[in-house]
């Protein structure tokens, strides 16, 4: 092994160096435990073949066992100081790693394809727990390279992400990030192993982005489920009828609308997956267009096969 982890005395030490104080405001908690940093590597599956985007490297634990794996990595620090002393603190821990590093002194949450040089396949992260989410949606909004996610998060964050339907974690966040793929926990991480030590546990957890689209993937499509998303549960406790009547523009439209998307106008919004809310926004789309598209009086109908076509389209769903 060509590389040499960081530990909690070099940790303290380098610190110290830089006269650096971790800030709350950045959420900086730095990993000290060599054992944690190779139990996320190894978790998230990365190898010399992959391109890792990695949020927050703070002080370089994560970023040096990235590197071990034979993994090109950009990371993204939002700390100039910190952003300055990665290189240092990577090319004293190792030989020619250096060279597959790029670092960039940014706000990850305006980081857009433009700002790399090449698409990354995987983010690995100990993402700051105030913008762990936010973070999050972006990246996999922004870059469908992203194959794998691989981040570790705040505990209650972590179940959020990963609870299913009709849990009383289940929420917004829960529905979302299933737009994009599979959603997994991968166990909990001790306050102990952070450097300060936060006054929570930590959650690793795992996406998977879905191979095939299961569904439209574009920016107007995406952005439409997820204003449904946020109606029906900005009233989780209503039946979905009434959550969304606003929406709909009256409780029976709405009930007609969710029984055109086979789902009972009697279900809580919290008990509807990913799948169910697009059918709905879809089934939706068909319930407003249907009567325009209709044919004026002496005009040929639509013939069967564009007819056909369009049912495959929806049932595909």
């Amino acid at each position: 092994m060509t590389i040499r982890l960081l530990g909690r005395t070099e940790i303290r030490h380098l610190a110290k160096s830089m006269d650096f104080r971790p800030r709350k405001s950045f959420g900086q908690n730095f990993v000290h435990d060599a054992n944690t940093v190779r139990r996320i590597v190894s978790a998230s599956g990365v190898s010399r073949s992959d391109h890792v985007l990695e949020v927050g490297p703070g002080l370089g634990s994560l970023t040096l066992a990235l590197l071990d794996r034979g993994a090109k990595v950009t990371a993204v620090e939002i700390d100039p100081v910190l952003a300055g002393q990665l290189p240092t603190t990577i090319a004293a821990h190792s030989h020619s790693e250096i060279n597959r590093l790029t670092v960039l002194n940014r706000d990850i949450l305006t980081i857009e394809p433009s700002d790399l040089a090449e698409m990354p396949t995987a983010l690995v992260a100990n993402l700051p727990y105030n913008i762990a989410v936010p973070a999050l949606m972006h990246l996999l909004a922004e870059f469908p390279s992203i194959r794998t996610v691989m981040v570790m998060v705040q505990a209650e964050v972590a179940e959020r992400l990963a609870a299913e339907p009709g849990g009383k974690e289940y929420g917004v966040p829960s529905v979302k990030v299933r737009f994009f793929g599979k959603v997994r926990r991968y166990g909990t991480v001790s306050p102990t192993v952070f450097w300060p030590i936060p006054r929570v546990y930590s959650g690793l957890v795992r996406i998977d982005r879905h191979e095939t689209p299961l569904w439209p993937t574009d920016a107007e499509f995406r952005k439409q489920v997820f204003e449904l998303i946020d109606v029906a549960f900005a009233q989780r406790r209503k039946t979905s009828r009434n959550a969304l009547a606003e929406w709909a523009g009256s409780g029976n439209e709405s009930a007609s609308r969710l029984l055109a998307a086979s789902i009972d106008p009697s279900r809580r919004g919290e008990t509807l997956g990913v799948a169910d809310f697009v059918r709905l926004l879809q089934r939706s789309e068909d319930w407003h267009i249907a009567p325009e598209a209709a044919p004026a009086a002496g005009q040929p109908a639509e013939s069967p096969a564009a007819d056909a076509t369009q049912q495959a389209e929806i049932s595909a769903v």
